[in-house]
């Protein structure tokens, strides 16, 4: 979604309601058609005060820098003058703790982003619960427990969306947080990010350590796992709609009825995001960090379909699970701290499609795989 002038926020604040700091409409969105809320700040609260926490000269050590969020808070700090700090999994294993804190006692970082975690869509995590909730369990854990040992300056733990009650009231607000029963289909996942969350937060009241955590909403964009089995919808889409197209098959099956609404924000404006709350945010709340816009998911095979290219025909399948059905976060309070996402959905599309086709050697720009069905499933 791209940055809006004064003149655009006077044409759309008539009929709008005010909550707090931000104004808040809903509207059709005139490149996509998407149906959705955008929160406009009042004239006069765009300037920013003086930052909390200061990046110059400081050590950041992003846990998880080669996943979707890490790749892209490593691109967003390029801009800052600080030191990054990163390391392979293959040499730091963050679901032990020994390691852990035999390489934060070495390195001594500043300041923490804990973006590492096991994840993946609906049917990774249907098929491996235990998975998901020991790995994400111990990560937390082991880096949140030795930030606090070894005296780092500041924390951002990366929560997620689906830590929410399935049953949230629309647009969900963080104090939604456990007043419900979690979404089945990733429940596991859920747990161990609460649980993270919840640690970052008691260690920042009993030991008065500047940790908080930032609940992003569904991500997409450069660097993120393109597989059909694993990935979440938007890389999964992309994958077997283009392998698909290469291969000249006419259908494309998608799991669910397609009228499921979802939330996607590109990963580098969500990167900005973290940044600008680790700088502008100390607070004992999360944090959450949404593009405004909703689409449901047959509107959004439409538009991945166009960035892709395939022509065929999008069929969806009602026995398969697809979650719940609808999933808005209320992102007022980081908007009051004056970010913006930048990065409208079709033009994030066609850049994630991009990335694609020149960086996974799966892409079929790059050999497509022989494909005897007559049909794709996602």
């Amino acid at each position: 979604m791209r940055a809006l002038s004064y003149v655009d926020r006077a044409r759309l604040t008539s009929g709008a309601t005010v909550q707090g700091q931000a104004i808040h409409r809903s509207y059709v969105s005139p490149l996509t058609g998407v149906v959705g809320r955008i929160d406009l700040p009042e004239p006069g609260n765009d300037v920013l005060p003086a930052p909390s926490c200061r990046l110059e000269g400081a050590r950041v050590f992003i846990a998880g820098h080669t996943g979707l969020v890490g790749g892209a808070l490593r691109r967003r700090l390029l801009r800052e003058r600080c030191d990054i700090l990163t390391i392979d999994r293959r040499r730091l294993d963050l679901r032990r703790q020994q390691e852990v804190e035999t390489w934060m006692a070495g390195n001594r970082p500043d300041i923490v982003l804990l973006a590492a975690a096991t994840v993946g869509g609906i049917a990774a995590n249907s098929a491996r619960p235990a998975e998901f909730l020991t790995d994400n369990l111990a990560i937390a854990g082991n880096v949140i427990g030795a930030a606090h040992k070894y005296d780092v300056r500041k924390l951002v733990f990366l929560g997620s969306s689906c830590i929410y009650p399935r049953e949230a009231s629309q647009p969900v607000t963080e104090d939604a947080l456990l007043t419900g029963a979690l979404e089945p289909t990733n429940e596991a996942y859920a747990i161990a990010k609460i649980a993270g969350l919840k640690l970052a937060q008691a260690i920042r009241r009993q030991y008065e350590h500047d940790f908080i955590s930032v609940m992003p909403t569904n991500l997409y964009g450069p660097g993120d796992r393109f597989d059909p089995e694993r990935g979440h919808v938007i890389p999964a889409l992309v994958y077997r709609m283009g392998e698909a197209k290469a291969a000249g098959i006419p259908e494309c099956v998608i799991w669910g009825s397609g009228l499921a609404r979802r939330e996607f924000l590109h990963v580098d404006d969500c990167a900005d995001g973290v940044v600008h709350a680790l700088q502008y945010y100390s607070g004992d709340a999360p944090l959450n960090i949404g593009s405004g816009e909703e689409v449901s998911i047959a509107t959004l095979a439409t538009l991945v379909a166009h960035a892709v290219g395939y022509r065929g025909r999008i069929i969806f399948d009602p026995s398969r699970p697809e979650g719940p059905p609808r999933k808005l976060l209320d992102s007022s309070r980081i908007r009051a701290l004056g970010w913006r996402p930048r990065i409208g959905l079709r033009d994030g599309l066609l850049d994630t499609v991009r990335w694609w086709r020149a960086n996974d050697p799966a892409a079929p720009a790059r050999g497509p795989r022989a494909m005897a069905a007559s049909r794709a499933e996602v």
